[in-house]
């Protein structure tokens, strides 16, 4: 990156809306920058849910890509086992990505639910920030982001529901909640 010399660690958390929205909107800015950016996901599955983001960002040249889609608050059936086994391919990804791929800014979305619901360990993600290339932005979101993810960031945005239009029982819309 352009007169920057030191990539920080960003975590997006909070029950609010807007913290995947704010990670694709950086996403928007580096590319608008010509920055090379890589869009990693976990628990989401846009086929089943419609998330049309992901298909966006691939037209504007970021690297996208997708683990564990299932998670069992919205999968009953989900296997706690197999979605596990997903998030470990999906840091393996990353470690991929740190070696080769020379990305200016890596997001990874929902990564804070895999933590929070035990499906990757501590440990195993502050590895993972510790071994982050010098130069690279690193993003972080989902609800629940573990005290020990939070003092590895240098940038925290807790964004805190005041109230939401699901809570008067209006469901999600398309374009603006998907």
């Amino acid at each position: 990156m352009e007169n920057q010399t030191k990539g920080l660690i960003h975590v997006y958390t909070g029950d609010g809306k807007g913290k995947t929205t704010a990670a694709a909107g950086l996403a928007l800015r580096a590319k608008g920058q010509g920055l090379k950016v890589c869009y990693v996901y976990f628990h989401k599955d846009p086929a089943k849910w419609g998330y049309t983001e992901h298909k966006t960002l691939r037209k504007l040249g970021v690297k996208v890509r997708g683990f564990a889609a299932k998670h069992p608050f919205c999968d009953k059936d989900a296997d706690k086992t197999s979605i596990r086994q997903k998030c470990l391919k999906g840091l393996a990804f990353v470690k991929k990505a740190y070696l080769k791929n020379g990305y200016d800014l890596l997001i990874l979305d929902e990564i804070n639910i895999s933590l929070r619901d035990g499906f990757l360990k501590i440990p195993e993600v502050l590895t993972l920030l510790a071994a982050k290339p010098t130069k690279l932005e690193l993003v972080l979101t989902g609800r629940g982001a573990p005290a020990e993810i939070i003092a590895a960031a240098d940038l925290v945005s807790e964004i805190k529901k005041v109230k939401h239009p699901y809570d008067r029982g209006i469901p999600r819309r398309k374009g603006i909640e998907y």
